[in-house]
């Protein structure tokens, strides 16, 4: 018996990184996954998972209704939308020099996708009488970072406001929201960024206590436990997994 036995899950960004791994637990606990992702190689992973890849911009209104009501008439409805997709590019920087263009990009992407993910998921999960939204947010959205990404920042923020929001709204229909609010993650664009810089890294290990980067399964397992009936009880919070990133004030060498 898994935690998400009967439960059809749609999880955004599948296609790698954070959601990729969520696709992959997920189905372990017992979901149907649906795999939404701009890329081809969303195919394999819903393959791997036993569930269906649906290619869909989730910056267009259109595409995000019509991959619920995919999703719905395929399975008869939907039970746990986990809101993954997100950019980090590298013209996102300090507010000095990051341009309107960029600014734009990054908030569409990270905060408008959540926005109409949530929008066109919540009428699907009333009719099953309630439901579960993880929306990922990050612990950036509850420090400051001198080194900054700054739409990055703000539309994360968003996101945790937002999901808190849509938490107490919708809380008495059975409908539970949630951010959850990743520390720094071990996946294909951080290893990227700092195999260039390997500085940069080194920068970044020293606030987190516990010495290390998370693997995606961690965050996924952990989006897991709030996909299931184990958090019935947790509503509009920031589910934080950060290694203790947002608690240091020294960090232990």
């Amino acid at each position: 018996m898994g935690r998400l036995d009967g439960k059809i899950a749609v999880i955004t960004g599948a296609a790698s990184g954070i959601g990729k791994a969520s696709a992959q637990v997920f189905a372990q606990e017992g979901a149907t996954v649906v795999v939404v992702d701009m890329v081809d190689e969303g195919e394999e992973v819903a393959s791997q998972v036993g569930g269906m890849f649906i290619k869909a911009d989730v910056t267009d209104e259109a595409s995000v209704e019509e991959m619920y009501e995919r999703t719905a008439k395929t399975y008869g409805g939907v039970d746990v939308c986990f809101n993954n997709a997100g950019i980090s590019p590298p013209d996102d920087d300090s507010i000095l020099d990051t341009g309107l263009e960029a600014w734009e990009r990054v908030q569409r992407v990270n905060l408008t996708s959540v926005y109409l993910c949530c929008k066109y998921a919540i009428p699907h999960l009333l009719k099953r009488g309630g439901g579960s939204i993880i929306n990922t947010a990050s612990f950036v959205a509850l420090l400051g970072a001198a080194t900054s990404q700054i739409s990055y920042t703000a539309s994360k923020g968003g996101v945790l406001t937002m999901s808190r929001e849509l938490g107490v709204q919708f809380a008495r229909q059975g409908i539970r929201v949630n951010s959850i609010c990743p520390g720094p993650v071990n996946t294909p664009l951080l290893q990227e960024l700092f195999a260039k810089d390997p500085e940069r890294a080194a920068r970044r290990l020293v606030h987190v206590p516990v010495g290390r980067f998370a693997e995606p399964e961690e965050i996924a397992k952990a989006a897991a436990f709030l996909a299931s009936d184990d958090a019935s009880f947790i509503v509009a919070t920031a589910f934080i997994v950060d290694g203790g990133v947002h608690a240091a004030y020294v960090t232990p060498l």
